[in-house]
């Protein structure tokens, strides 16, 4: 396998005088994966909490200061040369992650760092036929991508409080979004609605300098999960046929590796990316708090990984990072409501020659990376321990 970068750079460190050695290493890219991003310096986090914004919730119809908990985890594209990251907000309704009221905020900027917020959510719960999905938990986690006419989709988890639920919006805007409800509703009889579904990373290319949906076989592709990766197709965007195996269950194209920094989880993230080498997804990969983790680095931390599959076989998993691209370095990725350490990727948006990685940072706060293809540089390195 040809490697990006072909020297590895190694480090060895004393600390605090105790005698211990702490490695740090460079490790080398496979030539089909992406990087390595770079934090711009000076620039993150580029959204936090706001306490000054007011929404008049539908429901209940009380003002509510509906971005003053925490702001992470968002989706990004671009519309008309900028870029728009649609974000999850939190309330202080509640008093832990997950008992709070999410809904998504609009950011939009010319060039990527530099954000100009609307004061009122795009999507929300409210009184129409979602509610039952949606309150009172709300709009968590979007992942956004553009069909060649225009019409962006997002996929975002629904929440209340009892089941997550895949479900999908369109809008022409970024602004407006029509719901479509849960994504597996209709597919095997309903089987799967009631069952927790979250992460979908929907297949895109790169055409006429423009990242679009892309089609594999006359269909759309997906891969979505949380603990495992699964896939799924559709024929319209908003309806989703799970791939599953002989026995009816869900097909599992990849899962948690004893040992690595995936341990626990592999969570789908950015939109999948069709490339001359395969179909390129990128993940957040979670390590386990016991001995079946990566000592290397923090237990319960969520990570960065890469895997390659087939693009004419998309189920088919061809290569995988073995130590993450991308992972919890700056302070504000350590302190919030996830305090062992979180980059946590799910908008990427292809402007100027460059992809630019939006994530959320410990559940609380929103940052980006660069990477520019023409001038690649070595990922992050990898430190034992990382804290």
């Amino acid at each position: 396998m040809i490697k990006k970068h072909c020297t590895a750079i190694l480090l060895f460190l004393l600390i605090n005088g105790n005698g211990l050695m702490y490695a740090q290493s460079s490790a080398p890219l496979p030539d089909w994966a992406l990087g390595g991003f770079k934090r711009p310096p000076g620039m993150n986090p580029i959204i936090a909490p706001d306490s000054t914004t007011v929404f008049i919730d539908p429901i209940n119809k009380s003002a509510v200061h509906w971005e003053s908990n925490d702001t992470f985890n968002p989706g990004a594209a671009v519309k008309r040369g900028k870029i728009v990251v649609i974000y999850r907000s939190e309330d202080k309704s509640g008093v832990k992650i997950g008992t709070r009221t999410s809904r998504l905020g609009y950011a939009e900027s010319q060039d990527g760092l530099h954000f100009t917020r609307r004061k009122e959510p795009v999507l929300f719960p409210t009184d129409d036929d979602q509610k039952v999905f949606e309150w009172p938990g709300g709009c968590e986690d979007p992942r956004i991508a553009i069909k060649q006419d225009g019409t962006y989709l997002m996929l975002y988890t629904q929440w209340n409080r009892k089941v997550p639920r895949l479900a999908a919006a369109t809008s022409r805007d970024l602004v407006h979004w029509t719901k479509h409800g849960p994504i597996f509703q209709d597919a095997f009889n309903g089987k799967f609605l009631n069952m927790a579904t979250k992460s979908a990373s929907i297949l895109t290319k790169i055409k006429g300098n423009r990242q679009v949906i892309a089609k594999l076989n006359g269909q759309y592709f997906m891969y979505w999960g949380e603990r495992h990766v699964y896939a799924a197709t559709s024929t319209n965007l908003t309806d989703w046929q799970p791939l599953v195996d002989d026995k009816g269950e869900l097909l599992i194209l990849a899962s948690p590796r004893k040992g690595y920094f995936d341990s626990d989880m592999t969570e789908c993230g950015p939109p999948a990316l069709l490339t001359k080498k395969g179909i390129v997804l990128l993940y957040n990969g979670r390590n386990k708090t016991n001995a079946d983790g990566d000592k290397r680095f923090f237990g319960g931390s969520y990570s960065a990984g890469q895997m390659l599959f087939d693009k004419t076989e998309p189920t088919k998993l061809i290569d995988r990072l073995s130590v993450p691209f991308f992972r919890p370095r700056e302070a504000f990725e350590k302190r919030g409501q996830y305090l062992s350490g979180t980059v946590f990727i799910e908008g990427m948006a292809w402007l100027k020659h460059k992809w630019y990685l939006y994530y959320g940072a410990a559940d609380s706060k929103v940052g980006v990376a660069i990477y520019d293809p023409r001038h690649p540089t070595d990922p992050d390195p990898v430190e034992d321990p990382v804290r």
